[in-house]
């Protein structure tokens, strides 16, 4: 068994931590000793995740580099979205999901992964060419676009992550502090038009609501209290596998989605809530490995822009199921139930790990046919 495992060529750092992930993910959606619906259906996403993973890791991917592949894929995103707003469906206040028959997609997900590509792709060779601001405004208007097309739906939280990954983007390419404080200028004044002329009133009182948590229990602040309710009722080895009370008993709403940390530190505890931070943190600090180890900037910049997207994510999620960040409504990596962003998760880190095992396959490297694309000119 262990040779069997040896031949296997895959990046276990990470994706060992992922498929973990998602099976106790898969153990908090058991209700009471009885297997849901839900159950089941994520577990065909999650395999089929774990399919992806396993061809992208294997399948030379210098596609990636060809500038109209990447530029199709940022523009298909475009289309995607600018659908929604035709013949979306409206979930949880937000036009965010295409229905195709007994499946339904969202948009923004993929679009994350494109905004990423094509960002590497534009800032590969002009890492000594960052401090000219066209640049970064050129760059700021592929995440724009995107951002914009996403916030009006509206869904402020994907929105934030895509912003969050072109700034963690351009800082890493070397930007300097006199554009950082610009930039930082002008995302306060571009909140604080938001706040006034954009934000409904549900999402101004989710900010609130995070100031002040006991301003209203019963109504726009219910489901944070219940989140930390959740957590807090684990205790040290939680109320076991399927039994969580808040949960499942309804107590806390889309425990199986936004909430989904808090329902899992219902039903395995404070060692289970420790377990799950050493994945994230082992998949983590992996991905950053393998963008400082990378053959090219092409390839780190992909793999820095996966870690910022996991990273994003993790943070903000984890943090509004403990009550120290405002619920924005974006899933927790390979954890959420949901099969857009799960096949998205996996499909990112298959082409971080594809990087990662390079020398051993035909994957990215190729000592990148000694020449690159040189960006969108």
């Amino acid at each position: 068994m262990i040779r069997i495992f040896q031949k296997i060529k895959v990046d276990w750092y990470l994706i060992l931590p992922a498929f973990l992930l998602s099976s106790l993910a898969l153990f908090t959606l058991i209700s009471f000793g009885e297997v849901s619906a839900r159950f089941i259906k994520q577990s065909v996403w999650v395999v089929f995740g774990l399919i992806l993973f396993v061809v992208l890791q294997r399948t030379n991917l210098y596609f990636l580099k060809n500038r109209k592949f990447i530029l199709g894929l940022y523009i298909l995103s475009i289309v995607a979205l600018l659908i929604l707003f035709v013949s979306g469906h409206v979930a949880k206040g937000a036009q965010s999901w295409i229905r195709l028959g007994f499946f339904s997609i969202q948009p923004t997900d993929p679009a994350k992964l494109a905004l990423i590509l094509i960002l590497a792709k534009y800032f590969s060779k002009r890492f000594v060419e960052i401090s000219v601001f066209k640049h970064i405004f050129i760059s700021g208007l592929y995440a724009g676009v995107l951002g914009l097309l996403v916030l009006l739906q509206p869904d402020f939280g994907s929105a934030v992550t895509i912003f969050a990954i072109w700034g963690g983007i351009i800082f890493i390419s070397g930007l300097s502090k006199k554009h950082i404080l610009f930039l930082a200028t002008i995302g306060l004044l571009i909140m604080t038009l938001a706040w006034n002329f954009a934000f409904k009133q549900y999402q101004k009182d989710r900010v609130i609501n995070f100031i002040h948590p006991m301003r209203d229990i019963r109504g726009s602040g219910y489901n944070q209290y219940q989140a930390v309710i959740a957590v807090g009722s684990g205790q040290m080895l939680g109320k076991g596998i399927g039994y969580g009370t808040q949960s499942k008993l309804k107590f806390l709403p889309e425990y199986q989605t936004d909430f989904i940390f808090s329902a899992f530190a219902e039903e395995w505890g404070f060692v289970g809530v420790a377990i799950v931070l050493l994945l994230f943190m082992t998949m983590l600090l992996r991905i950053l490995y393998v963008a400082m180890k990378a053959s090219s900037n092409f390839n780190a910049l992909i793999a820095s822009g996966v870690f910022i997207f996991f990273g994003i994510h993790i943070f903000i999620n984890i943090g509004m199921n403990l009550g120290v960040m405002p619920i924005t409504g974006i899933p927790l990596p390979f954890m959420s139930y949901g099969g857009s962003h799960i096949l998205i998760e996996f499909i990112a880190l298959g082409i971080v790990s594809n990087i990662s095992m390079g020398k051993r396959n035909t994957g990215f490297h190729l000592n990148e046919l000694k020449n690159e694309f040189v960006g969108f000119n």
